[in-house]
């Protein structure tokens, strides 16, 4: 039980990571702590990211160690078997998948709060540095962009190790922190905008690659947990929802924009 559930928390957390980049805070990082961003407000890049960071490790490690007591607290609960803990995480990732790709308009409740971008005038780099990194490394203090950061937590509950659970968030804590090293050769203002152009188009990319990394962690979870049957009735279904959410998905995009009457005004205008 214990690798298999290491594997996938593994691989959640750097999903998780990696996908809450594009979070509005992570993007507000990419456009505030950069070479021609500090050097308009006076400051120095390289110090203000190395503060950044290191508040991302130390958020992380926050989140890690809530996660380690998470793991004592699951304990007193009871011991699952290695076939109920991987089920219940298989089942958690594949409604984590849901949740990201709106399956029937379900979703996971999501926390909207964004950094205060007043700190940037009121204080000194190091505070505003640590500070909005600490807030974006712990994960849960800021805006959460994919339910792979509920699944992480969960499945770092599920090992029962507090070593495990701490380095989960300690390791997505530091891969946040270091996301903002992206934005360390934006020097004019040209530089950003074509930057953040390529940004927003990979966004589409990483999406699916979270939910697609939730389904495969779900599904190989649910194989070794359950018997082959249900397993397979388990695919199927799985099968069944991505083929109609492709088929909505491009049904939807496809569809041209309605064209008000003549005489009328489009949805949305003033008259």
């Amino acid at each position: 039980m214990h690798s298999h559930l290491i594997a996938a928390g593994g691989v959640v957390t750097v999903a998780a990571a990696i996908r809450s980049t594009w979070s509005p805070c992570g993007w507000s990082m990419l456009s505030t702590i950069t070479p021609v961003g500090e050097q308009g407000r006076g400051r120095s890049y390289p110090v203000t990211a190395a503060w950044f960071i290191a508040g991302a490790i130390a958020g992380g490690g926050a989140l890690g160690l809530a996660m380690a007591l998470l793991t004592g607290i699951a304990a007193t609960v009871g011991p699952l078997s290695s076939a109920g803990a991987i089920g219940i995480g298989g089942f958690a990732a594949l409604c984590g998948a849901a949740s990201d790709a709106r399956v029937a308009g379900f979703s996971l409740p999501i926390h909207r709060r964004q950094v205060n971008e007043d700190w940037l005038d009121l204080y000194r780099p190091w505070v505003y540095g640590a500070g909005f990194g600490f807030q974006i490394g712990c994960g849960f203090a800021t805006y959460i962009t994919t339910a792979a950061v509920y699944l992480m937590v969960v499945l770092a509950g599920l090992t029962g190790d507090p070593l495990v659970a701490f380095g989960f968030g300690a390791g997505f804590g530091t891969l946040r922190g270091v996301a903002v090293l992206a934005g360390r050769n934006l020097r004019t203002p040209d530089a950003m905008r074509a930057f953040h152009r390529r940004f927003e188009k990979a966004g589409t990319v990483s999406r699916r690659a979270t939910i697609g990394a939730q389904v495969l962690v779900g599904l190989a979870a649910i194989s070794f947990a359950l018997p082959v049957p249900i397993s397979a009735a388990t695919y199927a279904v799985v099968c069944a929802v991505a083929l109609l959410s492709w088929q909505r998905y491009h049904s939807s995009s496809s569809r041209p924009p309605a064209v008000p009457a003549p005489g009328t005004a489009a949805p949305g205008t003033a008259v």
